[in-house]
């Protein structure tokens, strides 16, 4: 079966819903049953039946879900540690830093993205007012203990 290349009501909000539960575009288009991910884009570029619209804010309500990741990674200590057995045969728990290395990972590059992404897709209103969501976590989350 082809993938969809012709717009519908139906296939936008199947596409926009995935988007709000905070799946990637990339992700979305990588199941058969979707466009490619480029006739997305032109769906966004063409504003096809408001398509645009949208698509930003389902694209910002994905930004919120990235940032509520943030404190779950942080605040997930699982596998932070592990039970390993010394030379004399004591068991003893030690810092697994592959685990904290990729928490790290995940958390540096939601923060990233975030930092990025927030301010291309603001309206330009409130601008005055308007909080650097991204800055305001990574400022929360530099102060968290190592």
């Amino acid at each position: 079966m082809a993938r969809p290349t012709i717009y519908s009501a139906k296939l936008a909000t199947s596409i926009l819903t995935r988007m709000i539960s905070g799946e990637s575009v990339r992700s979305i288009c990588s199941d058969d049953s979707m466009p490619d991910k480029s006739t997305v884009f032109q769906w966004v570029a063409d504003d096809k039946e408001g398509f645009s619209d949208r698509y930003a804010k389902a694209f910002q309500a994905r930004m919120v879900i990235h940032a509520d990741e943030l404190l779950d990674i942080a605040d997930d200590g699982t596998n932070d540690y592990m039970l390993r057995e010394n030379p004399d045969g004591d068991a003893a728990y030690a810092v697994n830093g592959e685990a904290v290395a990729r928490s790290r990972l995940r958390v540096d590059t939601r923060k990233w993205l975030l930092s990025k992404l927030t301010t291309r897709y603001s309206d330009g209103k409130e601008e005055d007012n308007k909080v650097d969501l991204a800055e305001v976590i990574s400022k929360l989350l530099d102060k968290l203990p190592n």
